[in-house]
């Protein structure tokens, strides 16, 4: 075991916080007595003598019928919890199917392990996804009795085709969605009516699956269950696992401008910090916010140690290949490697051995995922877990006020299954399998059987005696993606070798891919080379350039329907929809090294206007006294808009790339100074009725960020935005502090 040698590493200006967290015991209960023979040996010789009681009041609730989610922490054994029912029903009937999902493909693999590990007679578990060879489909459809799985597959592979999966689906007795917390905005949106149709699909054929989901700790585990599936469910959320003690620390990179806050690079600071902790013979993972930060990070982390520990490096990050990546994970697990850079693609679960050290690079985006990185270290002794910040608002507002991040509840996981933008694909799918009436309710929702009817009247679907069925000729789920909520997208393909890179939705392709954009994916940078807006592709190739690109938009919302009108904080506050009318009129270059305007392009992109849901409100006199004098008006409520934009992401388990707004300091339809704040997907995910709801927090803590900001006017760290429209023109941080402190206070 490492000594533990961190201490005088923890020491200088730039330690922000530290704190120690005291190990706990674990609650072991004895392995229940209705298991099979086969399941109590497996477990003797894998030395299991007892469970975790967690892990045993999941085992009961299955047992009795229930679905569940279990949503305990890091490395508190949930991958046991929902095998354990799995593995019984199946040691007692083998002829029993189960499928497994998970986000991504090395889940897959890495629970395909875990299972085998068991030995089993009987148990017979395949992977079923996108590399799986076509001659292999058939003969796992027909032996495999546990089919391990993606959503895109379950979506286009298997439930298109429930025809050649009759077996499965008749036999079907358990579900196990994993890693569910992923499944929020618009992906777990699609999600969600994927899993719907799954149920439909499994009624048709006689079965009632359960469902046993696992989760990282959020704020509403039963609520998101409901949401995927409309079911309830028995939540297990008292983690009686072990935890080891650890060490916390904020690391945030020395100022090298205090007059503009710049600060030194997070990814030097990362590498430093890595290189000192494994030269030191402690093992430790990086992670960092994309493919070219961990790419960078060990390279840098590379340098400062000789050639031998270099060796003992690796980055890890999506595009290796299967077996580069299953290289690393042995190597890893082994002790070969001492360091990791890492996306979070090793933030889920995926067993990597016995790590000391857990460095995040920025802010992961919510206190789950930092929590889930965080837990990967110290599992079985003492460990280290550090957040070093970037200049992002949320970073440095937690470098300020550690206690608002260490005694946070986690977030809540938002979707909205019922978005017309999502559902009409799942409706048009579901007729495409069997015709729909309004027995499918039951599954798919009420408004399911609304949007069939719409859709037969634009022609889509035909109204049969058996119910809607699909009027076209191939089959509509392979027309939409389950990451996008608009089905008229724009391909980014490489110029070279004419590969896809993604799918980026129209109202997004005009300020993100238009021609001399730098283009972001997986963490690479390309540079656009030109967009066609006839085959609605962008064509893109590898850029090496020091600046980034900022879209500038004229903007305009206008209000559709208010659902919700209130007296919140002593002014009215609404939710409900809108319509945002966006055009692209010119791009500004700027430098990554400290945020120089380089150029500003002009540039006139065609117009976009989508319909999304809106939290906005209408400042009253007194809270705006003082500050009412144009430009100082416009300044106050665009700074405090952008800052809200900054923490919205601590209340809804979002990016703030998800979220736009717009504020006025005369609205036409209003009248008067209005804020908008809204959900960046085309029909809306609940990100910003998540915002409605929680208001008095949301500005609470909005006006904390920017009391805490040392800056004198306004920086990244608080009222400036990388994707503000206006190019973070006209902004009054000190107007702003003054609104939300008012706002906060709800009187005069």
């Amino acid at each position: 075991m490492a000594i533990v040698t961190w201490d005088e590493l923890l020491q200088g200006e730039e330690l922000a916080y530290r704190t120690e967290v005291r190990a706990r015991e674990a609650g072991v209960v004895p392995i229940p007595d209705g298991l099979h023979p086969r399941v109590l040996t497996a477990l003797a010789d894998l030395g299991l003598t007892g469970l975790y009681r967690h892990q045993a009041d999941a085992f009961h609730a299955a047992e009795r019928g229930d679905h569940i989610v279990v949503a305990t922490g890091t490395a508190s054994g949930k991958t046991l919890a929902f095998n354990l029912p799995v593995l019984n029903a199946l040691a007692e009937e083998p002829k029993l199917r189960a499928l497994y999902l998970y986000p991504t493909k090395a889940l897959a693999q890495d629970q395909a392990r875990a299972l085998s590990a068991f030995r089993l007679p009987r148990l017979r578990p395949a992977i079923y996804d996108g590399d799986t060879e076509t001659e292999r489909r058939w003969q796992i459809r027909k032996w495999a009795n546990v089919i391990l799985t993606n959503p895109d597959m379950l979506h286009v592979g298997v439930l298109p085709h429930h025809d050649r999966w009759g077996d499965v689906l008749q036999n079907l007795r358990y579900v196990i969605v994993d890693e569910a917390h992923v499944y929020r905005g618009v992906f777990g949106s699609h999600v969600a009516n994927v899993l719907r149709r799954l149920r439909r699909a499994a009624a048709i054929y006689g079965a009632d699956p359960q469902f046993l989901l696992a989760s990282a700790t959020i704020a509403n585990p039963g609520e998101l269950v409901e949401s995927l599936l409309g079911v309830e469910a028995t939540v297990i959320g008292k983690d009686s696992a072990p935890h080891a003690a650890r060490t916390v620390a904020f690391w945030n990179p020395p100022l090298l401008d205090e007059e503009l806050q710049l600060r030194a690079s997070p990814l030097g600071e990362g590498a430093k910090l890595l290189a000192d902790l494994v030269e030191r013979g402690l093992r430790t993972i990086c992670f960092a916010k994309s493919r070219k930060a961990a790419e960078l990070i060990h390279r840098f982390a590379s340098e400062r140690v000789g050639a031998e520990l270099a060796e003992r490096l690796s980055p890890y990050r999506a595009g290796y290949t299967p077996a580069q990546r299953r290289e690393i994970e042995r190597r890893l697990v082994e002790g070969e490697l001492l360091g990791v850079t890492a996306t979070d693609a090793l933030e889920l679960g995926i067993d990597i051995g016995l790590l000391d050290c857990a460095l995040s690079v920025g802010f992961p985006g919510t206190v789950a995922s930092l929590r889930q990185q965080w837990g990967r270290a110290g599992r079985r002794s003492k460990g280290l877990a550090v957040l070093v910040a970037s200049e992002d608002a949320l970073d440095q507002f937690f470098m300020r006020e550690p206690a608002t991040l260490m005694n946070r509840r986690v977030e809540a996981a938002i979707l909205d299954h019922s978005n017309p933008r999502v559902l009409d694909g799942h409706v048009l799918s579901a007729a495409f399998e069997a015709p729909l009436d309004e027995r499918d309710t039951a599954f798919l929702g009420d408004e399911a059987l609304v949007r069939a009817e719409a859709l037969a009247e634009s022609g889509e679907l035909k109204r049969t005696n058996a119910g809607y069925v699909w009027a076209g000729r191939d089959y509509p789920a392979a027309r939409f993606s389950l990451r996008s909520t608009s089905p008229e997208s724009f391909a980014v393909v490489e110029a070279d070798s004419g590969s896809v890179l993604g799918l980026v939705e129209r109202e997004r392709a005009y300020s993100t891919v238009h021609e001399g954009a730098v283009y972001l994916h997986m963490g690479e940078a390309y540079l656009v080379l030109g967009l066609d807006h006839e085959s609605h592709t962008a064509l893109v190739e590898p850029f090496g350039g020091d600046y980034y690109t900022q879209a500038k938009k004229e903007t305009m919302t206008s209000i559709e329907r208010p659902q919700v009108v209130e007296r919140r904080l002593r002014m009215e506050v609404s939710f409900g929809s809108v319509s945002v009318t966006e055009q692209v009129v010119g791009y500004q270059k700027k430098s990554i090294r400290d945020q120089a305007t380089l150029d500003l392009v002009p540039l006139l992109m065609p117009e976009t206007t989508f319909e999304t849901e809106a939290v906005w409100y209408l400042p009253e006199a007194w809270m705006l006294d003082g500050l009412d004098e144009m430009p100082r008006l416009l300044g106050a409520l665009h700074a405090a808009e952008h800052s809200m934009i900054a923490l919205l992401p601590l209340w809804a388990m979002c990016d703030r790339w998800d979220i736009g707004g717009l504020s006025t300091n005369l609205h036409h339809q209003t009248g008067r100074p209005t804020v908008f704040v809204y959900d960046g997907h085309a029909g809306g995910v609940g990100i910003a009725r998540r915002g409605f709801d929680q208001l008095e927090g949301w500005v609470g803590d909005t006006a904390g960020l920017l009391a805490g900001c040392p800056c004198e006017s306004g920086c990244p760290s608080c009222v400036q935005s990388p994707k503000c429209g206006n190019l973070n023109e006209y902004l009054d941080k000190a107007a702003a502090f003054t609104l939300l402190q008012r706002m906060a206070k709800g009187a005069p």
